[in-house]
C-alpha cells in the first residue's frame, strides 16, 4: 500500500523510463518544481518545540549550539508513549523533521545567486542541486545516521525514502541525500541499511515509485559507489541472486560510465 501511495503522480505528467540509457534527471523540466504537500509538516515540530531550534540552526549554525548533540534525545518518546507505540522513537516527528529540513535546504539552494557561468533564467528554471551548499542540512542528516541506533537509523532512512516519488525537486534533493550518505558512510552497516530500505520497496509487487527506481539504479550501476564490492551483496547465494534479479528488472549491467543523478556528489569524495 505504501508504494501505491508514493507512486502517485500528476495526471498530466509523463514519467521518463528510469532504465533509459544516459538519462539525466537534472535536465527534466519537472525536476525543479516542488510537489504539493497537503500534510501538516510543521505540526509535530511545533508540538515538541523543535521548529524554532531547527530554523535557527539551518539559518545561522550558531557557534556552541547544542542542537545536534541533543537531537537524538528529542526524538525519543516517554516511557508510557513508547509502550503504547511499540517503539522508543517519535516516528511522526522524525518524518516531519526530515521533510522540513529538506524543504528548507531546497529553499536555500533556490535563493543562491546565479553564478558567473549560469544565467538568471537557467537558475530559475533549474537551480543547481549542490547539497554541499547547505551544510546545515547535511549536518543534521549525518548526525542522525551516525548517532541513532539501528532502529532509529532505519526510521530515519525510511523518512528519506518516502520523498523519492515522481519527478520534482524533493525527489531530486533526497535522492542526492541518500546517495551522499551511502558514499560517505564510515561503516558498511550503514550502507547495508540504506540498501535494505530501498530493496524492501523494490522486491514487492509493482508499482514502484519513480524516484526510488532512479536512486537504486544510480546506486548499483554507477561505479563511484562501488556497490558490488560491498560484502553484504554476496554474503549468501540467495542474496546474490536477489540482487541480480533486481538488477535485471532495473534493466542493465553492474556499472555505467556516468550517473543519471548529476551535480551533487563529486567523484573525489569517496
Amino acid at each position: 500500500m505504501r508504494n501505491v501511495i508514493l507512486s502517485a503522480f500528476p495526471r498530466n505528467m509523463r514519467l521518463p523510463d528510469p532504465s533509459t540509457p544516459n538519462l539525466k534527471i537534472d535536465l527534466l523540466a519537472e525536476i525543479s518544481q516542488p510537489p504539493r504537500i497537503l500534510s501538516d509538516v510543521i505540526g509535530a515540530l511545533k508540538e515538541k518545540q523543535i521548529k524554532i531550534d531547527t530554523d535557527e540552526y539551518m539559518k545561522t549554525k550558531p557557534e556552541g549550539s547544542t542542537f545536534l548533540t541533543e537531537l537524538k534525545h528529542r526524538l525519543l518518546l516517554s516511557q508510557n508513549e513508547a509502550n503504547l507505540a511499540g517503539t522508543v522513537y517519535n516516528v511522526p516527528l522524525i518524518n516531519s523533521l526530515v521533510l522540513y529540513v529538506g524543504m528548507q535546504a531546497i529553499q536555500q539552494l533556490q535563493s543562491k545567486p546565479a553564478t558567473q557561468h549560469a544565467s538568471t533564467q537557467q537558475m530559475t528554471q533549474n537551480p543547481p542541486m549542490d547539497i554541499f551548499l547547505v551544510s546545515a542540512a547535511m549536518d543534521i542528516f549525518q548526525t542522525l545516521i551516525n548517532n541513532l541506533d539501528t532502529e532509529g537509523r532505519y526510521l530515519f532512512l525510511n523518512a528519506v525514502a518516502n520523498q523519492l516519488r515522481y519527478p520534482n525537486n524533493h525527489t531530486h534533493y533526497f535522492s542526492f541525500v541518500l546517495l551522499f550518505l551511502f558514499a560517505e558512510a564510515s561503516q558498511e552497516i550503514v550502507q547495508e541499511q540504506i540498501t535494505r530500505v530501498l530493496l524492501e520497496r523494490l522486491i514487492v509487487n509493482r508499482p514502484h515509485p519513480w524516484g526510488l527506481l532512479i536512486t537504486f539504479i544510480e546506486l548499483i550501476k554507477n561505479p563511484r559507489y562501488s556497490f558490488w564490492s560491498r560484502s553484504f551483496t554476496r554474503c549468501a547465494p540467495e542474496i546474490e541472486r536477489l540482487f541480480e534479479s533486481v538488477l535485471r528488472s532495473c534493466g542493465g549491467a553492474k556499472a555505467a560510465d556516468d550517473g543519471m543523478v548529476t551535480g551533487g556528489i563529486p567523484d573525489g569524495n569517496h
